[in-house]
């Protein structure tokens, strides 16, 4: 019996492992490199979709998606948070005066944000 062979009908290779002619079969995927934005991604499709979780990960779609989850949702979230500091005229003026205030006001307004980009974009 040969060691390798080829199916013309569909395209694919398959090696002989002892009795069975088993697919050479390899996923090209991306590299992971999404943060915290991406991991939450994840974690929704794990729970909340899972089957179409199981189709990129088994297609080799998944991790560009999670990757480009991240970065849209870190774009979003800084300018949500660039127009929401504007309108409520946090300035380095009020960093100086009063630095708890800036510090509040600039948590409660990363916090506002993140949540109304997850909300559209990470949970959909």
């Amino acid at each position: 019996m040969k060691k390798q062979i080829y199916d013309e009908k569909n395209g694919m290779s398959y090696t002989l492992h002892g009795d069975y002619y088993l697919p050479d079969l390899v996923l090209r995927e991306e590299e992971p490199t999404y943060g915290k934005y991406g991991m939450l991604r994840k974690q929704f499709l794990k729970e909340h979709r899972s089957a179409r979780y199981q189709y990129m990960l088994l297609t080799g779609k998944l991790n560009e998606h999670l990757n480009q989850i991240d970065q849209e949702v870190r774009e979003q979230v800084e300018t949500l948070m660039e127009q929401m500091i504007e309108k409520q005229g946090v300035t380095e003026e009020l960093k100086a005066q009063d630095q708890m205030k800036w510090v509040r006001l600039m948590n409660n307004i990363k916090a506002s944000a993140e949540e109304i980009i997850l909300k559209n974009m990470v949970y959909v």
